[in-house]
């Protein structure tokens, strides 16, 4: 099939968005296909993917992103175009963000109550905010494509905020590489990289990793942590990726989680560092379906993590880990923590959570979307 992927930023070091979709093109080579990418950005050195790059040169509104990839992919006569959220030309319309208006509304979590309702009125006028409405709305109707949701919370979060009828939605949960990301890597990777971090063998090490620290609830893990440490437990806690590492530092410090926190900032191999953690932690307040708890699952972590994650409809409660209903809840993220300190229950849990992950390999995941890819094409056809 000749398949174009549709992204504004073909880099993997960029987010788990543009990861995932570096990952899967390779597959999709790989079963020979013919794989057009259309992006503004690529990284140096792309040419070594046998894909056929297309790089849009527009200014950096959405909407000129848009308008030009439209005209480019109508001149390609793709079999099939696969949008991962920049655009409105396609087949199928995968937002791996969500949906934003319900991601909007998990933010507010974050604010002070006083100043939840004084921004949700601002947000109705404000031109940033109706701008992207207009745009999502676009993107959603314009050519009426598939809804591909990669969980059942996003699913219905399109649902509900833009009335998507349930008949143009599919969920398909995001795919591991669990060869990439194994228990195996324990062997080669745990003891050097734990002596680089100066964790001791009796302590627990947990790993934390996201580019959004406000989002993804690092405000909530660092109070508990600090409580921990305070209380003379031997935890320590990796964080990998985001921006304002100055910021949360001295939050660390303020919690008394300072001596007990190392923030590494984006790291290209993160593998070793899910080998040597002993639990993964990601009390966030939205993430549409988490690729880093589904690598630290393939790495065989027990996990924490809250029903705001999408990937957390894979999980049952008490068999890969512990989910919370609130994010914020600091004094019941400490107490899953503390749980997590026996090394029999972290075992249990750690092999229950590679199970899951081997449900859900990248291999699975492109099955899933080549049948899909199939099932429009032949519609397509008889039309």
């Amino acid at each position: 099939m000749r398949i174009g992927l549709v992204i504004e930023s073909f880099d993997p070091q960029r987010g788990g968005a543009e990861q995932w979709t570096w990952q899967f093109a390779q597959r999709l080579v790989s079963r020979g296909h013919e794989v057009h990418v259309i992006s503004r950005h690529f990284p140096v050195g792309p040419g070594r993917m046998p894909v056929q790059f297309h790089r849009i040169e527009v200014p950096p509104p959405r909407v000129a992103f848009a308008e030009a990839a439209e005209r480019l992919l109508t001149s390609l006569r793709l079999d099939v175009v696969h949008d991962m959220g920049a655009g409105w030309y396609c087949d199928i319309f995968e937002p791996h963000f969500g949906c934003f208006d319900a991601q909007w509304e998990r933010k507010l979590a974050l604010l002070p109550r006083f100043a939840r309702p004084v921004k949700r009125r601002l947000a109705q006028w404000l031109p940033r905010y109706v701008d992207l409405r207009r745009f999502t709305e676009c993107q959603l109707n314009r050519r009426k494509p598939l809804v591909l949701a990669v969980s059942q919370m996003v699913a219905e979060d399109f649902h509900r905020c833009h009335a998507v009828p349930r008949e143009r939605l599919r969920v398909v949960y995001n795919g591991v590489d669990t060869a990439r990301f194994s228990p195996e890597q324990r062997k080669t990777d745990r003891e050097r990289t734990r002596q680089a971090l100066n964790v001791r063998p009796e302590e627990a090490l947990f790993l934390f990793v996201g580019h959004n620290f406000h989002l993804k609830g690092l405000g909530t893990l660092l109070p508990a942590l600090g409580q921990m440490a305070r209380g003379g437990l031997p935890v320590r806690l990796a964080v990998l990726g985001g921006k304002r590492i100055r910021r949360y530092a001295a939050l660390a410090q303020r919690h008394g989680a300072g001596e007990a926190t190392a923030f590494l900032g984006s790291v290209p191999a993160p593998e070793s560092y899910y080998a040597a953690a002993d639990a993964f932690v990601l009390p966030t307040f939205h993430d549409s379906c988490s690729l880093s708890l589904l690598e630290a699952a393939a790495s065989g972590l027990p996990l924490i993590t809250t029903r705001h994650n999408g990937a957390s409809e894979l999980m049952v409660p008490g068999r890969e880990g512990f989910v919370l209903p609130d994010p914020r809840d600091a004094e019941a993220l400490r107490r899953h923590m503390t749980e997590l300190l026996d090394p029999s229950l972290r075992q249990r849990m750690g092999e229950a959570a590679r199970a899951m992950a081997e449900r859900h390999t990248l291999d699975h995941q492109c099955d899933q979307l080549l049948s899909l890819y199939g099932e429009l094409s032949k519609r397509r056809l008889a039309a």
